[in-house]
């Protein structure tokens, strides 16, 4: 039998957060909470607080399974982005937020000021906090790859926010497990292979949206024994598919994302253009017919990444990739 966390003490309220470069007073447990953002969403319903959710919004894929049941009694306010009044319709207590595009300075629903001003405390992601910008990718640059541990800060700051911590220590191990298992698993001097991270793209002539080197992708591949072969450090890069096209990957992921914003969120979509545009169709990966699927969600920083990682490592194995 696995060793169960040790007992976390309560939290001891007013409770202090400094949270990406902002200072977040709680001055109790939040009772109606709006979760921005799938991951917000989805750590929260993995803590067991659904009773303490009263809407969530911007849902890339549909939920975790074993939360589904959970998230049913949850108001969703929209799978894209909500306004800010929808949101405020809601009564929230506390807002958590996944991107800075959900909450930060350009954001498509609030600034963190805004919330401030009706005095509802707000909590961003702390892994999308990205101070640096490159060229005009919306979400940042990060300078190292990403890794489990500042979800895991994400997961025990909120599970402090809301005096859960056990259930938070529960849920930190359970990830450090899989990913453990995983690396394990290959670490056995198989071939290096090289992965494209293919988000989604508005059209087959538009830059498509990809994955950048440190991203959560990022980690993917390096947990799957592999490397990006997106070299740039902007979190998410737009590139035409002639520079793609030079990277020359071993693998490309394209992600399943359930929102059908356009055609191309759709996998099939994806598979069907590149195996029969005149260009992609001649790359190694597509010739050789490695292409996997994997839940866009966990292409970002996300509590999904490490589930993402496991749908990769599963097909790599069918495909014959990996022992």
């Amino acid at each position: 039998m696995a060793a169960q966390p040790a007992s976390a003490a309560s939290t001891q309220y007013p409770l202090t957060i400094e949270n990406c470069g902002a200072e977040v007073i709680f001055e109790k447990a939040p009772e109606r909470a709006v979760a921005l953002g799938q991951n917000s969403a989805e750590i929260l319903l993995l803590l067991g607080l659904e009773s303490k959710m009263v809407g969530t919004a911007f849902w890339p894929n549909k939920v975790l399974p074993q939360v589904a049941e959970a998230n049913e009694k949850v108001p969703v306010i929209t799978v894209e982005f909500p306004s800010f009044e929808a949101v405020l319709a809601k009564e929230p207590d506390f807002v958590a937020a996944a991107l800075p595009t959900l909450l930060g300075p350009d954001s498509k629903v609030a600034k963190r000021e805004d919330f401030t001003k009706v005095g509802v405390p707000s909590y961003l992601s702390p892994g999308t906090c990205l101070a640096r910008k490159e060229g005009t990718d919306a979400y940042g640059a990060r300078d190292k790859l990403w890794s489990q541990d500042i979800l895991f800060e994400e997961i025990d700051e909120l599970a402090r926010i809301f005096d859960v911590q056990d259930r938070g220590k529960a849920l930190i191990a359970d990830l450090k497990a899989r990913e453990a298992k995983l690396r394990a698993e290959f670490a056995k001097g198989a071939q290096k292979l090289s992965y494209v991270f293919w988000f989604s793209s508005p059209s087959p002539t538009a830059d498509a949206y990809l994955a950048g080197r440190n991203s959560a992708s990022g980690f993917i591949a390096d947990i799957l024994g592999g490397t990006n072969a997106i070299q740039t450090d902007a979190e998410s890069p737009a590139m035409n598919w002639e520079s793609i096209i030079a990277t020359e990957p071993d693998v490309i992921v394209v992600a399943k994302v359930d929102r059908n914003r356009w055609e191309l969120d759709k996998p099939e979509a994806k598979i069907a253009f590149l195996t029969s545009d005149p260009a992609t169709s001649q790359m190694k990966a597509v010739v050789n017919k490695a292409m996997v699927i994997m839940d866009g969600q966990a292409m970002n920083p996300t509590v999904r990444t490490i589930y993402g990682a496991e749908q990769v490592a599963q097909q790599l194995k069918a495909l014959g990739l990996r022992k």
